[in-house]
């Protein structure tokens, strides 16, 4: 066999994790206000993972897990979203 054959394909990314602190806690308070806010929140995020040269790789009902070609792009990705979260949930109740 050639060599080439055998030889395994590598790329670096940057591993982007993200989920809803208390989510079950907010669900069991008021479902439908929690999923409300869920989506825009998540438009906000699917938005800037998009920006910052994301692919959402997978999602499942709070979390979603992005790939970033440049840790950098996810470190900055993950601050944008941060401030842009903090600035949505300004005078919410925890």
């Amino acid at each position: 066999m050639d060599r080439q054959e055998h030889r395994v394909e590598r790329r670096l990314a940057a591993i982007f994790a993200a989920d809803v602190a208390g989510y079950s806690r907010l669900m069991n308070q008021d479902e439908v206000e929690t999923l409300r806010i869920l989506t825009a929140h998540r438009q906000i995020m699917d938005q800037f993972i998009a920006e910052y040269s994301g692919r959402i790789a997978n999602t499942a009902g709070d979390s979603v897990l992005a790939e970033f070609p440049s840790a950098v792009d996810a470190v900055q990705c993950a601050i944008a979203i941060q401030e842009a979260l903090t600035q949505a949930t300004q005078g919410m109740p925890v």
